[in-house]
């Protein structure tokens, strides 16, 4: 494999937290990060990961949710005494079940440069079904027969899944639903077929036994999937030098077709629960065939905006875009990342 390196543009976020507005009445925004990408009518689309929670109010813990109410998924947000013991101000367990205490969506945003980027005041995908009760966190976008597919983590009381949306020009858009159950997520789509078939990464969440890696499966249709096959996991048990991806590793944007074969981009996690980005060369007409992967992390959480923030000490991409031919950087992949769980930004990968 080239010997590839991630060099930021800016040693700056490009895009922060305070740059995003609350969609909804007394919420306020405590993360915009995590986008997928794209190109678009001679412009960048993103689509962030935008969290939003509940204005605190004093011993009390407040959770945003979906409810049905008369048979419609309703947002409502619910109110618990705050406990006197220590807990996760992000996950709380009330009652022995889990809540989130922040809900997300997808929010637009456009640039023409890549780096100055105008962000939409209103989601572009909302949770709308209850299998999106918790939220809808992390998309990915592939262009695929004349379409941009947006595969997106879904997350509910029963756990995260895979939900599954299209669009032609991000404007209108059409829910297809789920196509992964629960534990599952980090989907990408491929851009092309593989031996006449649609195809995708994705990493089911294990527990027991066995770390969280990346696995492949196939569809006729690109919704109903099946062949589930094991791809590549973490080498940290092995061997130590590896420890920056023992803890979990996860898939990022589509993979990209490169002359020497599907070069992916993907997130390990140490078991600090520190992450870093990574590359894997897979096979073109077999990507389950691994054919070579990066020796050390090309992206670590170096700059302080990167440690600290609503979640430390994280670079997590899932967009990636290769400006086309024609523009002032065609032929030039900038890889858009998440910082800390509270900012957004670019590297160029040379």
């Amino acid at each position: 494999m080239k010997n590839y390196q991630f060099n930021r543009l800016t040693d700056q976020p490009i895009i922060r937290t305070s740059d995003v507005t609350p969609a909804i009445d007394d919420f306020e925004v405590l993360g915009a990060f995590n986008p997928a990408a794209c190109f678009i009518d001679d412009e960048i689309v993103l689509l962030l990961r935008v969290a939003e929670a509940p204005k605190p109010k004093k011993g009390l813990i407040l959770v945003p949710l979906l409810e049905e109410k008369n048979g419609v998924p309703t947002l409502t947000v619910r109110e618990f005494a705050e406990p006197d013991e220590d807990y996760d101000p992000r996950v709380v367990t009330i009652q022995g079940k889990q809540y989130l205490t922040s809900l997300s969506h997808l929010r637009l945003a456009r640039s023409r440069d890549g780096l100055n980027f105008t962000i939409d005041e209103k989601p572009f995908l909302f949770p709308a079904r209850m299998d999106e009760s918790y939220g809808i966190e992390d998309a990915r976008i592939t262009f695929l027969d004349g379409k941009y597919w947006i595969t997106y983590t879904a997350v509910s009381e029963h756990g995260p899944a895979v939900g599954l949306a299209i669009t032609t020009d991000f404007r209108d858009v059409e829910r297809v639903g789920l196509i992964l159950p629960p534990p599952n997520k980090d989907v990408a789509l491929f851009p092309e077929k593989v031996d006449g078939k649609y195809c995708l990464m994705h990493r089911p969440m294990v527990s027991d036994i066995g770390k969280p890696s990346v696995w492949f499966a196939d569809s006729t249709d690109g919704i109903h999937w099946g062949n589930h096959r094991f791809g590549f996991g973490g080498r940290g048990l092995q061997d130590k030098k590896f420890a920056w991806e023992g803890g979990k590793i996860g898939g990022g944007p589509e993979p990209l077709l490169t002359d020497e074969g599907w070069l992916v981009c993907y997130h390990g996690a140490d078991e600090t629960h520190a992450y870093a980005l990574a590359l894997a060369l897979l096979d073109r007409d077999d990507p389950t065939h691994v054919l070579d992967r990066s020796e050390v992390p090309l992206l670590t959480p170096d700059l302080p905006w990167e440690r600290d923030g609503f979640f430390p000490n994280v670079v997590f991409a899932n967009g990636w875009v290769r400006w086309p031919e024609g523009t002032a950087h065609a032929g030039k992949i900038w890889v858009y990342y998440g910082a800390a769980d509270s900012g957004v930004g670019v590297c160029e990968l040379v």
